[in-house]
C-alpha cells in the first residue's frame, strides 16, 4: 500500500531522484524520462476523459483501466529489472491482450481508412490524438532506455506502450462519430 504523509522530502534538491529500488539517479536520466513521459500520457488521458462526457461510457471505462495500467507501467519502469527479480510490479501479457481486444472491438465499428487522419474533429477526439502523440514519445523513450547497455525494459511493457498508441488512435476515431467526424489529410492540397 502507498502512504504519502509528506509531499516534499527535499531529497531531490540536488537534482537526483530515487528509483523504486532505492538507487538515486539524476532527474534527467533515460529511465526517469521514460516513466515521466508515461506519466504525461496518463495525465493527458485524464483530460481526454473529461472531454468524453456521458456519451462514451464504454471508452471512458477503457481509459480508466488504461490509466491504472499506466501507473503499473510507471512502477515497472521505476524498478530496474534484474535477473530473477519477480517481486516488482510488472506489465503482463494479459494487459497487452486486453488492449488488443478493445482495439479490435472499437475498430470493428469503423470504416476502413482511405487517408491519414488529421488530429481534430470533436474535442474528445483531439484530446485523444494529443495523448497518442505523447504516448508515442513515451514509447521512443522506453525503446531508447532498452537500447542502453545494462538497462532493461520488459517485452510486455514495450508491447503495451506500442498498443496503447494504437488504441488511442482508434478511440479518437470512435469518439469522432465512429469516424464520420474524422478530418482527413488531402496530400498537396495547399500547394
Amino acid at each position: 500500500m502507498v502512504v504519502l504523509n509528506k509531499i516534499y522530502t527535499r531529497t531531490g534538491d540536488d537534482g537526483t531522484t530515487a528509483l523504486g529500488s532505492g538507487d538515486r539517479v539524476v532527474k534527467y536520466s533515460p529511465r526517469i524520462e521514460a516513466y515521466g513521459t508515461v506519466d504525461e500520457t496518463n495525465a493527458t488521458i485524464g483530460v481526454a476523459r473529461l472531454e468524453l462526457g456521458d456519451q462514451h461510457g464504454d471508452v471512458d471505462g477503457m481509459l480508466a483501466r488504461i490509466q491504472n495500467d499506466l501507473f503499473d507501467l510507471g512502477a515497472d519502469l521505476c524498478v530496474p529489472q534484474n535477473e530473477g527479480d519477480d517481486k516488482a510490479l510488472r506489465i503482463v501479457a494479459a494487459q497487452v491482450e486486453r488492449l488488443e481486444s478493445e482495439i479490435d472491438m472499437l475498430n470493428g465499428e469503423l470504416q476502413p481508412l482511405r487517408s491519414f487522419v488529421l488530429p481534430g474533429g470533436t474535442p474528445a477526439a483531439a484530446a485523444l490524438h494529443v495523448a497518442r502523440t505523447i504516448c508515442r514519445r513515451a514509447e521512443r523513450r522506453m525503446a531508447e532506455l532498452a537500447a542502453i547497455k545494462d538497462e532493461r525494459v520488459s517485452g510486455p511493457a514495450l508491447r503495451y506502450i506500442n498498443r496503447l498508441s494504437d488504441f488511442l488512435f482508434v478511440a479518437s476515431r470512435y469518439v469522432n462519430g465512429k469516424g464520420k467526424g474524422d478530418v482527413l489529410w488531402t496530400p498537396g492540397e495547399n500547394r
